[in-house]
């Protein structure tokens, strides 16, 4: 593929190297001399300093090849004026755009919601974006993902089945500790696999003679009501979230408030009624802190069922008078991504249960996780695996990427043209290179596990775990094609 990215700062910059890692032909294009600069010490592709919103520079590095074009500039209206510049010279190119503007983004999916039938049939998609991505929402989603799966650490989940990809943590006092996976099947009856490990910072896929031991963290495939049994093996004890406290009344926090609070979706209902019990009892349970003064107004106003409060969450005078230093869990969600970090391992420090932290990237993740916080959700992460998702190809229905982008975890269909088609698991077998996790069969919308007789078809979806490296190389074998 050709991608053409406007946009050099972080999120461009990312996008970039994974899609050269995947062998894909990129240009960069960004008006500021220091980050062309800098992006260019970085990349082996074609870097541009110049206006992107501008249809010469753009024709000038090949848009007319081109399969997509992504826009996340630090300004909303450049990447939207850029795909729709584009879009009347280029209807067919898939065209992305970043948006920050929660009311651009909100008004624009209730536009095409409410005329689905006029943009799908009788025009161009909205401003002629594709798929409009926005950071907040993005990182909205994976808190509330993380609080219904009890916050236990990163959790993946997939559409039309109780299975889910826990990233658990093996303790001392585990029964796991010393043995091998082929031994780890002789401990318990609970149905469980183990799709990556992490060992000293590296994470590869195991096989039956890879050691468990102290530390490591495993990611383990498993139905929501047997995840609180593998993580008692692993020696962590799951807890009910009956007081949750929010720091931080902002644009994120204000998502997540909404979704627990003024639920407007009938998933999202299922969904207060499946964390805890605290959803009969709001008021009481589900608390807001934050210190600015406006927001903290603005949230009272639009939140009257829960307890709002003007204060500074790193008060520990006002930690204890208040009890939050009791409450199961704590979501840092603030403007500020390192106070977010601190502040939750203090939290925990005092006696908080569990503590979610927004944190700018991967690379704070890591030291989120050795400061103790339980579940760090990365914001310029969760908007790149967004956008990798849209660039995979009409095959690729999803993508996450774990382990600080070490692994990815695909969704994807089999093609006609496959070499897998008709063979079973145990024939296509490649270890090393990836690993099948799931299958939904043409027609079904149940995703179940797989082992090796489990045959494949043209229209079946499999989950896949495959080094961020070598994940094009996987997908084409899947698919069939060369669209990936």
């Amino acid at each position: 593929m050709k991608i053409v990215i406007v946009g050099a700062g972080f999120t461009g910059v990312q996008l970039a190297k994974l899609l050269i890692n995947e062998k894909n032909q990129v240009a960069l294009i960004d008006n500021n001399e220091d980050t062309i600069r800098h992006a260019s010490n970085q990349l082996d592709c074609t870097v541009v300093c110049a206006d992107g919103n501008n249809l010469e520079t753009l024709e000038s590095v090949g848009i007319h090849k081109a399969d997509a074009l992504v826009c996340v500039t630090s300004s909303d209206e450049v990447n939207m004026i850029t795909c729709s510049l584009v879009d009347a010279v280029y209807p067919d190119l898939l065209k992305i755009a970043r948006v920050r503007n929660y009311a651009y983004y909100v008004n624009t999916a209730s536009a095409e919601k409410k005329h689905s039938y006029s943009f799908g049939v009788k025009h161009r998609p909205l401003y002629g974006i594709n798929y409009m991505i926005n950071p907040d929402v993005e990182a909205a989603d994976a808190i509330v993902k993380a609080i219904e799966n009890g916050a236990v650490g990163n959790v993946l989940t997939f559409d039309n089945s109780d299975l889910e990809i826990a990233r658990i943590t093996v303790n001392k006092n585990s029964i796991f500790d010393g043995i091998s996976l082929k031994e780890v099947r002789t401990k318990t009856d609970i149905k469980f696999l183990v799709v990556y490990i992490e060992k000293d910072g590296k994470t590869s896929l195991p096989s039956g003679d890879t050691k468990i031991e102290t530390g490591d963290i495993i990611g383990v495939l498993v139905s929501k009501e047997n995840l609180g049994g593998v993580m008692k093996l692993c020696g962590t004890s799951p807890k009910e979230l009956k007081k949750v406290a929010l720091i931080g009344a902002g644009r994120i926090g204000t998502i997540v408030a909404t979704k627990f609070l003024n639920p407007e979706k009938e998933e999202e209902k299922g969904f207060l009624k499946r964390i805890s019990s605290f959803v009969e009892k709001k008021s009481q349970d589900f608390v807001i802190v934050e210190a600015n003064d406006n927001l903290a107004k603005a949230a009272a106003e639009r939140f009257p069922n829960a307890r709002v409060m003007c204060a500074d969450a790193s008060d520990e005078n006002f930690l204890r008078e208040e009890g939050i230093i009791s409450y199961d869990l704590a979501i840092c969600a603030t403007h500020n991504h390192e106070l977010n970090m601190v502040l939750a391992a203090y939290l925990e420090s005092l006696g908080v249960g569990q503590t979610i932290s927004l944190v700018t990237s991967s690379a704070f993740e890591t030291i989120a996780l050795k400061l103790g916080v339980d579940v760090p959700v990365a914001l310029r992460d969760a908007v790149v695996d967004s956008i990798m998702s849209h660039l995979r190809g009409k095959s690729v229905k999803e993508i996450h990427t774990v382990t600080n982008g070490q692994m990815e975890i695909v969704e994807c269909e089999i093609g006609a043209k496959s070499e897998v088609c008709a063979k079973a698991l145990k024939e296509i077998s490649n270890p090393g290179l990836f690993l099948v996790l799931l299958r939904r069969q043409s027609g079904i919308e149940e995703y179940k596990i797989v082992d090796g007789n489990t045959k494949l078809y043209a229209g079946d979806h499999v989950v896949i775990i495959v080094s961020g490296e070598r994940s094009k190389k996987a997908l084409s074998y899947f698919a069939g094609n060369d669209e990936n």
